[in-house]
């Protein structure tokens, strides 16, 4: 059995090509049967801010499956420690022998989300598209702008809005000098209409982007709403929306950003198509520059053991 620190995982696996192809495999085994996806496991701290999940699954053919743990503490940033936190469990799927215990404390957990949401961006929003508003000023705004920025292949403008513009500027701060332009969003609304994307990556359990700020064309990924009573978008957005993307209906439509409109009556399940679906060509994506689209993103356990497949093959001498 092996045992990898967070130093040694980054040092494994990043925003690279191999990465992305295996997250966007991930998104393709989870519509095409090749994933076995068990229900989430949830623990909601709501005294503390703070949830925990338990993600476990198999990929057919696959040497290992995976069962991970991630935590969120929200308060964390006040006391100068991160929000996420969790280990992965790579398990044999020969001998059910633990072949490795990544000790990433969440990281591994925030890489596949930041490219996982690019995946979804690339796949649905417009080609032209210049102006990326992201709305969150946590740990995944950081890895979904550098994501956004490395699957670009062009020059493309960020925006960061925060409730906390100084925790804001800290994001824009975060990358001067970097190559990827970050530029402060002092204002939501505005933000809101100036982009062809938006990336919103809060944990937040009120909606805060209008309906009415959202133009044609424009495409919006939503990673936040991962847990019951997690929302960030306006019900009446997912209503007028023209194509409903998700990462897994059946988490979605239970949990995810979708979920309250869904409840409401406000779209039907068969409305809701997978991402997988789109990128393996079996549904067709956006089919115009002025649809508005939506992906609601609530995190797989494919994308899982996608990353921790990624950071193992590259271990000298370990047999998986």
């Amino acid at each position: 059995m092996k045992t990898l620190s967070l130093a040694e995982l980054q040092k494994l696996v990043s925003i690279d090509a191999a990465a992305i192809s295996a997250i966007t495999d991930a998104y393709v085994a989870a519509a095409d049967g090749r994933a076995n996806v068990p229900p989430v496991g949830y623990l909601g701290l709501p005294a503390q801010n703070a949830d925990c999940h338990i993600k476990y699954g198999y990929i057919t053919g696959d040497p290992i499956f995976v069962v991970k743990i991630a935590s969120g503490f929200y308060d964390n940033p006040k006391r100068g420690l991160p929000s996420s936190n969790g280990m992965v469990i790579a398990i044999s799927a020969v001998t059910g022998a633990i072949v490795a215990i990544l000790n990433d404390e969440g990281w591994l957990t925030n890489l596949r989300t930041g490219i996982g949401g690019a995946v979804a961006t690339f796949a649905l929003c417009r080609p032209d598209s210049e102006i990326f508003a992201v709305l969150g000023t946590g740990t995944q705004a950081r890895f979904q702008i550098r994501a956004a920025a490395a699957m670009a292949k062009r020059p493309v403008q960020f925006l960061v809005w925060g409730r906390s513009v100084d925790r804001a500027r800290e994001v824009v701060a975060e990358f001067a000098g970097s190559g990827i332009e970050v530029s402060l969003a002092p204002d939501l609304e505005e933000a809101c209409r100036s982009a062809d994307v938006i990336i919103a990556t809060t944990p937040s359990t009120t909606p805060f982007v209008a309906s009415e700020w959202i133009t044609p064309g424009t495409h919006v990924t939503a990673v936040g709403a991962d847990a019951p009573g997690k929302q960030e978008l306006d019900p009446a957005l997912i209503a007028r929306a023209d194509l409903l993307v998700c990462d897994l209906a059946s988490q979605c439509l239970d949990h995810g950003e979708f979920a309250v409109a869904f409840r409401e009556g406000l779209f039907r399940a068969e409305d809701c198509i997978e991402l997988g679906a789109i990128l393996n060509g079996s549904r067709p994506g956006r089919t115009s520059s002025e649809a508005i689209t939506i992906a609601d993103l609530t995190g797989l356990a494919t994308q899982d053991i996608a990353i921790a497949r990624t950071a193992l093959e590259r271990v000298p001498d370990l047999t998986m």
